[in-house]
C-alpha cells in the first residue's frame, strides 16, 4: 500500500497562530540519567500544523473530539486545484464533480513557505457549506492555517461549513498531490474533551 504523507512536521520551528502556544519538544531525561531509555515530552496548541477542528472550537455548545465518529475521519476524498483564487465561492466549484466522494480538499498552493505564518492565504465563502451539502461532503481539507482569515471573529467559513456538518481539516500539504480522487486517513488522538488535535494525514491512489 504506498500512501501519500499530506501532513506538516511538527518540530520546534513549526509556526503556530499568533499568539497560540507553539510546538515545543525536549528530552526531558536520556538514556545515561535512566539507564534504559530516552523520554521526551512536548507541548502544542491543539490546531498546530495540519489538524482536526471540533465544532466545539468555534461553539460552546458543538461536539467535541471525542463524541466525533471516526468513520468521519477517512474515506474517498477529491483533490481539486483552486490556486489563484483569494475566497473560494459557491460559484468556483460548480465545474468540479463530486460524486461518489464525501471529502474534498482543496489545493490553494497559498501557503508556500511553511516556516512562517502566512499573511494571507485562501479561506472558504460564506455559501461553499451549503453547496458542498448538496454534493454530499461531510468534510474539507485546505492547505492553509484556516478556513477563515486569521483577523476574522465571525469565522464566516468554519460557521458555514459547521451548519451543514462539514468537518474541517486545516493545515495539509497538497504541492506534491495532483488533483484527483484518493482515499483519506486523518485521524487524530483520542482527546475525548478536545476542541482538535493534529493529525497525520495520508491519502492512498485510488
Amino acid at each position: 500500500m504506498q500512501l501519500i504523507d499530506i501532513s506538516m512536521s511538527l518540530t520546534n520551528e513549526t509556526p503556530a497562530w499568533p499568539g497560540d502556544e507553539t510546538f515545543h519538544y525536549k528530552l526531558s531525561a536520556s538514556m545515561e540519567e535512566t539507564g534504559s531509555v530516552n523520554v521526551g515530552q512536548f507541548k502544542a496548541s491543539n490546531h498546530t500544523g495540519t489538524h482536526v477542528d471540533a465544532p466545539f472550537h468555534y461553539d460552546s455548545d458543538g461536539l467535541k473530539l471525542g463524541d466525533i465518529p471516526m468513520e468521519r475521519f477517512t474515506g474517498d476524498a477529491l483533490v481539486v486545484n483552486v490556486e489563484g483564487i483569494e475566497t473560494i465561492m459557491a460559484e468556483d466549484l460548480t465545474s468540479f464533480d463530486f460524486s461518489g466522494v464525501k471529502k474534498v480538499l482543496f489545493r490553494s498552493m497559498s501557503w508556500s513557505d511553511r516556516s512562517i505564518f502566512p499573511s494571507s492565504y485562501t479561506v472558504i465563502g460564506e455559501d461553499v457549506g451549503n453547496f458542498l451539502k448538496e454534493q454530499g461532503i461531510d468534510l474539507i481539507g485546505v492547505d492553509t492555517p484556516s478556513v477563515d482569515p486569521e483577523t476574522s471573529k465571525n469565522l464566516t467559513g468554519h460557521h458555514s461549513l459547521y451548519k451543514n456538518d462539514i468537518l474541517i481539516l486545516e493545515g495539509i500539504q497538497l504541492d506534491h498531490v495532483a488533483p484527483g480522487i484518493y482515499e483519506l486517513f486523518a485521524f487524530p488522538l483520542k482527546m475525548e474533551e478536545a476542541d482538535g488535535c493534529p493529525v497525520r494525514a495520508m491519502l492512498r491512489q485510488k
